[in-house]
């Protein structure tokens, strides 16, 4: 099944994982000049950005949008290649509508003009604290985006150096805390505050520094790719191929093997061993420290370290396709968020207490008003998501009995935004945090690694190259800047950072070079 090359192998790399961090890691490596394999467990490319199809319905698995598309031009521009040329990217507008229980809605949009006048139709007293918020918003996006996100964070000078600015812009403080300190109404903190849940963060506990998010979306967009994220995944899998690596599906990684105290490779679950002096880790950075080193003492990320961390919570999600229903419910968007009639309480019952309520706030995506090739002619695609605990708390919740419970309580609070949908269904697949715990290797079935809380972030999260050994690196998720889309892609920016170039090779060069 694997070749060998015989030739110097100082410039062999092996990445393992195929999620996006993964790819955008084999992808810098390659443009350094290294020979890149990917083993990856899934038939796919993509991780949490895969797809499933299912009676003609695709359904993207995981992230749906595209807010930072600066990260994958410099990644593309990185490799010679126009990002552009390779994958169809749609701006959004509006971005995405808010609805609460009392029938009042929010459409976020980038134009600030319109924004306020949101504001204003729901809460004219408030227009005034939304501008000081947008202001929060873009402070906090020049010193926490532009200033950590695709730097190293290894050294805890790198952390303390930013300390005063934190201060300043109170970082100390949590998003909701900030939001809460500039508006009054409760359905306009929730709007400026929720973003963090896309990250796997509670809002009221992560960082005000997570503002910056409203920034991001004002400033450049909220886009979709034509073909879902998997899309994005396969185009980033072509330039791998194009540089000369290679990508092997269906094989996990067991362990990650060393002589002495550097990397040489990694062991298979078949017994097969892969030898490379470079090796780099896409899997959570949970499962790496405590599954691929368990056979290695650890300096840092024992066991139990791992262990006491913070996850970010669970997920929910059903995706389903409707047939004959394309022209049916037109006021329903790409993007639609259901807020449940609690905020704090819920986010509390999800993060703090382990339990799981019986009201919800949705996450409704409808992708076929964009992108009508995600299903068949006349037809939809959805997903709804719900976040939910972690298995990680002291009594989880069983989902192998309470699935089918928790959907018909998703499908009644559906009902209110697509009407008569169930008597339509076509394909239906649901995934609970048991999914993600097995399908994806993520501890506790947690949706996002570790929670970016402000004492799990830059220094304190996993770093990019790991003090456990010489030669190994991490990207993905659960290590610095974070999860999401420009957060996992930014990990591998910070890797090609700390890689040296390939030592130079005999030029045998791919003829599609």
């Amino acid at each position: 099944m694997f070749t060998h090359h015989a030739a110097d192998s100082s410039s062999e790399a092996i990445v393992i994982g195929a999620g996006l961090g993964g790819l955008a890691a084999a992808m810098r490596l390659g443009a350094k000049g290294y020979r890149v394999t990917v083993l990856d467990r899934l038939d796919r490319v993509g991780g949490r950005g895969s797809s499933i199809s299912q009676n003609g319905h695709r359904f993207d698995l995981g992230p749906t949008i595209v807010t930072v598309p600066q990260v994958f031009e410099s990644l593309w521009a990185a490799c010679g290649r126009d990002f552009y040329k390779d994958v169809d990217l749609r701006p959004l507008d509006p971005f995405y509508e808010i609805r609460w229980p009392d029938g009042s809605h929010f459409t976020a949009r980038g134009d600030t003009a319109a924004m306020v006048e949101e504001v204003r139709r729901l809460s004219p007293g408030d227009v005034k604290g939304y501008l000081r918020f947008l202001k929060d918003s873009r402070r906090r996006y020049v010193v926490g985006f532009e200033g950590m996100v695709a730097k190293p964070m290894h050294r805890l000078w790198e952390t303390i150096r930013v300390l005063p600015e934190f201060a300043v812009l109170r970082a100390d403080k949590s998003i909701f805390g900030l939001a809460r300190s500039r508006v009054r109404d409760p359905r306009l903190r929730m709007a400026l505050s929720f973003h963090p849940l896309f990250i796997g963060g509670d809002p009221l506990h992560v960082t005000s520094m997570y503002a910056l998010v409203s920034h991001l979306e004002k400033e450049f967009g909220v886009h979709y790719a034509i073909g879902g994220v998997q899309a994005i995944a396969d185009a980033m899998a072509a330039v791998i191929r194009a540089q000369g690596g290679r990508i092997v599906q269906n094989v996990e990684a067991d362990e990650i093997v060393f002589k002495g105290d550097a990397a040489a490779g990694v062991r298979l679950t078949g017994g097969e061993e892969l030898a490379a002096p470079l090796v780099v880790s896409n899997a959570d950075a949970g499962h790496t420290y405590t599954r691929l080193l368990r056979n290695r003492p650890r300096k840092r990320w024992t066991d139990a370290k791992v262990d006491s961390r913070r996850w970010s919570m669970g997920l929910f999600v059903w995706y389903f396709g409707t047939k004959g229903t394309a022209g049916m419910w037109p006021d329903v968007g790409h993007h639609t968020i259901l807020s449940g009639p609690r905020y704090e309480g819920l986010l509390r019952d999800i993060f703090i207490k382990g339990k799981l309520a019986d009201d919800m706030s949705l996450y409704v995506h409808r992708p076929s008003v964009t992108d009508p090739g995600v299903a068949p002619k006349g037809d939809d695609t959805f997903y709804a998501l719900s976040p939910v605990p972690h298995l990680g708390f002291d009594n989880p919740v069983d989902w192998a009995t309470e699935a089918e419970t928790y959907k018909a309580k998703v499908t009644k609070v559906l009902q209110q935004l697509i009407p008569g949908f169930q008597d339509r269904i076509s394909a239906s697949l649901v995934y609970t945090p048991d999914d993600f715990r097995d399908r994806y290797l993520s501890p506790h079935g947690a949706g996002f690694s570790l929670e970016p809380r402000i004492l799990q972030s830059a220094w304190f999260r996993p770093h990019n190259v790991s003090e456990e050994a010489q030669g190994l690196y991490l990207v993905g998720a659960g290590t610095h800047p974070g999860a999401g889309l420009p957060g996992v892609v930014s990990s591998a920016e910070v890797l090609a950072k700390l890689v040296p170039d390939a030592p130079a090779r005999p030029a045998i060069r791919m003829a599609a070079e």
